[in-house]
């Protein structure tokens, strides 16, 4: 069932599309998916090209698709690049937790499992996916990114069009910044991302600094339990659909053997949602299912139960660590 609602709430209101599915009952848990459309998109669109109501049917959960409005931009884009908009409590991320806030509340109509709701998007909306696990990583179990970029890899429309091109800044610096936008709800939010390799709208260069980003702050955020390198995964596959693109998979575990990050690497693909249905824009059927490889890797994780006592204990170790490294990149900048 598809059905249209609006929110309103202190930094603005937009609409939202709810898909409940056909056998889903009142009363009994289930996970929900935020869906983040791209650019000159709309959620009925982002829908049908993703096929993600296809996939809550088969697996029972809830999906939510946030709606940009013209007014708010002239292409409906989310308005990622903005620094009004990469804070919580502020501006669309606000207004996104806002339209989560409102399903999770709404008891008679769904009955959302808070542990485990996730949110993922395309261009645009992966961008904003990216600042949502940073500012709200205590609603947000884990996030999905196709063809997006790292936190605050723009402050401006000019340099988010340059990221798009040339990339965005040092990931190293911005998993710091990202750090400590998360302040005291820091934890290393688990992330899939998925990128063509002739992705020329938003170069593959920003896949690899998504990845690069997150895992820094991630790093910070765990406490020493998650200390990976980007370039020596724990896991790397490759495959090819049948008749369609090959594709690298890697894959970065814990200490705990956790896999905290997924990298798929689709080759020959353009600025499209992978194995996308044609009849939505910005599609390539022809790549592996991104829709199902994001949905299972979310299935993987929930929100932790966090023991203060045990944070108490590496908390102060970590500090330290953080402000050595931001010494080291201040130095680095200076020279």
């Amino acid at each position: 069932m598809w059905q249209e609602y609006t929110y309103s709430g202190p930094n603005g209101s937009r609409p939202y599309f709810v898909y409940t599915p056909t056998n889903y009952q009142v009363g009994v848990a289930v996970p929900l998916v935020v869906m983040l459309h791209g650019c000159t998109q709309k959620a009925a669109d982002l829908a049908t090209g993703t096929q993600m109501n296809k996939l809550a049917e088969q697996q029972n959960f809830i999906v939510v698709y946030p709606q940009q409005t013209s007014t708010a931009n002239q292409y409906l884009c989310w308005n990622w690049f903005d620094l009004a908009n990469q804070s919580r409590d502020k501006g669309e991320p606000s207004i996104i937790a806002g339209i989560v806030q409102s399903l999770t509340q709404n008891t008679v109509q769904w009955t959302i499992d808070t542990n485990r709701i996730y949110v993922a998007g395309i261009s645009a909306g992966a961008a904003l996916a990216v600042i949502l696990g940073v500012t709200y990583p205590d609603i947000f179990a884990a996030i999905g990114v196709h063809a997006g970029f790292e936190y605050q890899a723009a402050t401006n429309s000019n340099a988010g069009l340059r990221a798009g091109r040339k990339g965005g800044p040092d990931p190293r610096q911005q998993g710091l910044l990202a750090h400590e936008a998360m302040g005291s709800l820091a934890r290393a939010v688990p992330t899939i991302v998925f990128h063509g390799t002739n992705d020329y709208v938003i170069n593959i260069i920003n896949g690899d600094q998504v990845v690069q980003q997150l895992m820094y702050t991630d790093m910070l955020a765990s406490h020493g339990t998650y200390n990976a390198d980007f370039t020596a995964p724990t896991t790397t596959t490759t495959g090819r659909v049948p008749g369609g693109r090959s594709y690298v998979t890697y894959g970065w575990k814990d200490a705990n053997n956790n896999e905290i990050q997924q990298y798929w690497k689709v080759n020959g693909m353009g600025h499209a949602w992978s194995g996308g249905n044609p009849g939505g824009s910005y599609t390539d059927a022809k790549g592996p299912n991104a829709s199902q490889a994001i949905y299972s890797f979310f299935l993987l994780h929930s929100l932790p139960t966090v023991q203060p006592q045990e944070q108490e204990q590496t908390t102060s170790f970590w500090q330290s660590v953080r402000h050595l490294v931001k010494d080291v990149l201040h130095v680095k900048k200076v020279e």
